[in-house]
């Protein structure tokens, strides 16, 4: 656990407000951040694209040129474009009970080098354009895999390891894959329900963005798009990254995310996106966001 690992590393703070420890290598830096006291309003920017992935406590982020201004939790991950500005409030930090992150910068042909190995084992159709990082911000919550990809990555760090270089770049370039994957189906969905008779593969998204609440039929899919199973299953992780079940239960747990958000019950979410009863839907949202339904509901409210 991320958590185990940072106990073992951590010091004397130095200053109570974003105690800084880092790590490097050659391709990239490990930062932790511990805050012990409440505070407002404290600046964050880095010169290279910044991942942010919550430990303990929570953090209000604040981005005024966006207008967003929104709790992070545990959990969560937030990626800022090279030199963008967020401003973060710790309402909840105290000396015994720190509010705890940790930040890898990632260099931007990092990025770049990540994006032209995509582009030529899994091009995009024309399209969708070129894999390519999107400068704008992102704020998810991230999956297990991401979870132990992240633990992974400050055992790698923080062990004095022989092969320390090598190993963080492998795991670091895993990292900006699964962001680039991860911004791109963003980009995708989207474009599908602007544009739902572009192609195929937008027929299908649109579709099954529009009925979240019943059984996937991948017939039904299939027939949208016009082609058949094993073309389509093909073409479809080849743009999207995941099978189409996969994708459909990212898209009712985002929903229900922002239903909860909007004082929802656990109840009526449960049976409004299809899914059988409340303990199926609590397990399939606990396993994506790592919170219980009802937790969520608690601590995620929009910060105005």
């Amino acid at each position: 656990m991320i958590n185990e690992s940072l106990l073992n590393i951590r010091s004397k703070p130095q200053t109570m407000v974003e105690n800084k420890i880092s790590f490097a290598s050659s391709s990239a830096e490990l930062s932790i951040y511990d805050t012990f006291e409440c505070a407002n309003r404290v600046k964050l920017k880095s010169d290279q694209l910044l991942y942010c992935g919550m430990i303990s406590g929570k953090k209000i982020m604040h981005l005024e040129k966006d207008n967003y201004h929104r709790e992070f939790l545990p959990h969560e991950s937030f990626i800022l474009a090279p030199d963008q500005l967020v401003e973060i409030d710790f309402p909840e930090a105290q000396h015994h009970s720190p509010t705890t992150c940790l930040a890898i910068e990632i260099p931007v042909e990092k990025i770049q080098k990540v994006c032209d190995h995509l582009n030529s084992i899994s091009p995009l159709p024309k399209e969708f354009d070129e894999w390519h990082y999107n400068s704008h911000m992102v704020h998810t919550a991230h999956n297990q895999e991401t979870q132990a990809l992240l633990s992974r990555i400050v055992h790698i760090f923080t062990e004095n390891h022989p092969d320390k270089s090598f190993l963080s770049d492998l795991a670091v370039s895993e990292l900006t894959a699964r962001l680039l994957r991860h911004q791109t189906r963003e980009i995708i969905v989207n474009f599908s329900r602007q544009n739902p008779e572009q192609n195929g593969i937008n027929k299908a998204l649109a579709h099954m963005e529009a009925n979240l609440h019943k059984p996937l039929c991948i017939d039904t899919l299939c027939k949208l798009a016009c082609m058949s199973r094993t073309k389509f299953f093909q073409k479809f992780k080849q743009i999207l990254g995941c099978s189409p079940s996969n994708l459909q239960q990212q898209l009712r747990i985002k929903k229900a995310q922002a239903l909860l958000q909007q004082g929802y019950s656990v109840t009526y979410v449960t049976f409004d996106l299809g899914f059988s009863n409340v303990s199926h839907f609590s397990r399939c949202f606990k396993q994506m966001t790592g919170i219980a339904p009802s937790h969520y509901m608690r601590a995620k409210a929009v910060v105005n």
